[in-house]
C-alpha cells in the first residue's frame, strides 16, 4: 500500500516515500510519502487560506461536521482499530477502545462548539461608564500545528483536531514517523463528512524538520505537541509569541495505604492494567507504586500472581495484553534501565527478559530513587513497587519527581484523601484510583517537566480561542 500526504481535502504524492512496519513482526505495511519543507509550507498555505471560511462557519454546522465525524468513525470501528495495531502494535481489544474514546471525544467537541460564550461586562460599575453595554466573544485564532506521538495515533491526534474545529480554526497535523496511517486516514473520513477542503492537513515526516517550519511561519497561530520533555522544551524556547500547549513525559505514582485492605484484590486488578497496557507505553503508565508496609507482601504477591497471567503475544489476539514495542531502540534502552536498577540493588520479581520483539511484564521491589526505573519516564511493562512506613513518606517519594502529570491514591481514610489531593505536585489527583486514567471531557495538563498548558475538550478550546471586548455608548 501506497499512502500520499493529506493537503487540501485530497491525497497527493511526494517526492520521497519511507517504509512503515508492523512493530510486532517487522513486516512492512505500508510505503508513506515523506513530507519536506516545500510540503509543508503548502499546508500551512491551505490551511491559512480555508480559515477565511472556517471562522465564519456558524456553530451548529462545525457542531454537525463533528458529530457526522463521530458516527462515521463508529461505523468504521474494525477498520480503524486494526490499523491502529497494524501500525503502532497495540492489542486489538486496546485499539477498539481507543476508537471508541475517538468516536467520545468528537461527540464532546461537537457539544462544546455550541457552547464557546462569553459574559456581560457591567461598565457601569465604573465611575463614568453609565449608559454603555460591554461583552466579550471568543474568535478562533487561525491555524493550529499539532504534533502528535505514535502511541494513540488516533485518539490524540483528535484531541487536537476535534477542538480545533469546535472553535473555528483549522489544522495542521504532523504525526508521529511510526503511525502516520491513522491520522491519514482520520483526515480522509472527515473530507467525507462535509469539513472544507484545506481545514484538516496531515503531513509525515521527519519532525525536526516539519515542525521547524511550523515554528517559523507566522501563519501559525498555536503549536499543540505531544511528546518528549527534551523536545517540548525545545519548542518553548523557539515559539515565541504563539500560543503552546505542551503534553510531556511522566513516571506516574500511585500510593496504597493499609486504609484500603479490604479492597487490596480490587486496587492489585487495576493496577496490573494500569502498568501494562500497552505494554506500558502511556503517558500515564503507573510506573511507580508505594505500598503501606504492613499490606506490602500480601500487595506483591498478589500483584506478581496477576502479572504471571498476562498474555504476551501477537496483538491480533483477542487476549493479548502485553506485546512487541514500537521499535528495537525501545526494548534495548527499557532492558539495560531494569539491569541496572537489578545491579543497583533492586530485586526482580518477574519478567525484565526480551521475548520477540516486546519485553515481558516485569515487577521490580527495592528500587533506589536514583535509579532510571524510578526517576525517568521507562515507557515499557516495567513497574516498580515499594514499601512505605506510613503515608508521609509516600507523599515525600511521590512528589520527588521531576514530572507531575497524574497521580492516584487508594485510602479509605478521608482526611488523608484531601491531604493527598492538596499536597501532590500533579495536573490530576485520582482517589481510589490508578494514576493510568483519563476521561476525555476532562482537563488534562501536568506541571514540571510533564507540560504546559491544558487538553480535554473544553480546555483545548479555550486556548485555541482569543477573548474580544466589544462595548456599545447609548448615552
Amino acid at each position: 500500500m501506497k499512502i500520499g500526504l493529506f493537503m487540501d481535502g485530497k491525497f497527493e504524492d511526494a517526492e520521497k516515500t519511507y517504509e512503515l512496519t508492523n512493530p510486532y513482526n517487522d513486516e512492512v505495511i505500508a510505503e508513506v510519502a515523506e513530507g519536506k519543507t516545500v510540503d509543508m509550507e503548502k499546508a500551512i498555505a491551505s490551511a491559512h487560506e480555508a480559515f477565511q471560511t472556517m471562522k465564519k462557519m456558524p456553530a451548529v454546522e462545525r457542531a454537525n461536521i463533528l458529530f457526522a465525524a463521530a458516527r462515521l468513525l463508529a461505523e468504521k470501528k474494525e477498520e480503524f482499530a486494526k490499523l491502529i495495531t497494524a501500525e503502532s502494535g497495540k492489542p486489538i481489544s486496546a485499539a477498539r477502545a481507543e476508537v471508541d474514546r475517538s468516536v467520545q471525544t468528537l461527540q464532546f467537541s461537537g457539544e462544546e462548539a455550541k457552547k464557546i460564550a462569553g459574559e456581560f461586562i457591567p461598565l457601569d460599575a465604573a465611575v463614568g461608564g453609565g449608559g454603555r453595554d460591554a461583552y466579550t466573544i471568543y474568535e478562533p485564532i487561525g491555524v493550529i500545528g499539532a504534533v502528535t506521538p505514535f502511541n494513540f495515533p488516533l485518539n490524540l491526534v483528535v484531541h487536537k483536531v476535534g477542538p480545533a474545529i469546535a472553535s473555528g480554526n483549522t489544522i495542521v497535523v504532523k504525526p508521529a514517523e511510526k503511525t502516520p496511517l491513522t491520522a491519514l486516514k482520520l483526515a480522509e473520513l472527515f473530507s467525507k463528512v462535509g469539513l472544507p477542503d484545506g481545514v484538516l492537513n496531515v503531513i509525515p515526516g521527519d519532525g525536526a524538520t516539519l515542525v521547524g517550519v511550523m515554528l517559523e511561519d507566522d501563519r501559525v497561530q498555536k503549536i499543540s505537541f505531544t511528546g518528549s520533555p527534551k523536545v517540548g522544551k525545545e519548542i518553548k524556547n523557539k515559539a515565541g509569541l504563539k500560543r503552546i500547549t505542551l503534553e510531556l513525559g511522566s513516571n506516574s505514582a500511585l500510593y496504597v495505604d493499609d486504609s484500603a485492605e479490604a479492597s487490596l484484590e480490587d486496587i492489585v486488578e487495576k493496577a496490573v492494567v494500569g502498568a501494562f497496557s500497552y505494554n506500558g507505553q502511556v503517558c500515564i503508565h503507573t510506573q511507580r507504586i508505594y505500598v503501606h508496609e504492613r499490606i506490602a507482601e500480601k500487595f506483591l504477591a498478589r500483584f506478581v500472581e496477576k502479572t504471571k497471567k498476562l498474555k504476551f503475544g501477537d496483538p491480533m489476539d483477542e487476549d493479548t495484553v502485553v506485546t512487541g514495542m514500537i521499535d528495537k531502540k525501545s526494548q534495548a534502552r527499557v532492558l539495560e534501565w531494569v539491569k541496572e536498577a537489578v545491579n543497583g540493588g533492586a530485586t526482580l520479581l518477574i519478567g525484565g527478559e526480551r521475548k520477540d520483539n516486546g519485553i515481558l511484564p516485569t515487577v521490580l521491589t527495592n528500587v533506589k530513587p536514583t535509579e532510571k526505573v524510578a526517576c525517568e519516564e521507562v515507557f515499557g511493562p516495567v513497574v516498580m513497587i515499594n514499601k512505605v512506613s506510613d503515608d508521609k513518606e509516600a507523599l515525600k517519594q511521590m512528589n520527588e519527581s521531576q514530572y507531575g502529570l497524574n497521580a492516584g491514591v487508594f485510602t479509605n481514610n478521608l482526611k488523608q484523601a484531601f491531604h493527598f489531593a492538596h499536597e501532590l505536585e500533579v495536573g490530576q489527583v485520582l482517589i481510589n484510583d490508578v494514576p493510568t486514567l483519563r476521561f476525555d471531557n476532562m482537563p488534562y495538563g501536568g506541571i514540571k517537566s510533564s507540560g504546559y498548558g491544558h487538553e480535554g475538550v473544553k480546555y483545548a478550546i479555550k486556548e485555541m480561542t482569543r477573548m474580544k471586548m466589544i462595548s456599545i455608548n447609548f448615552k
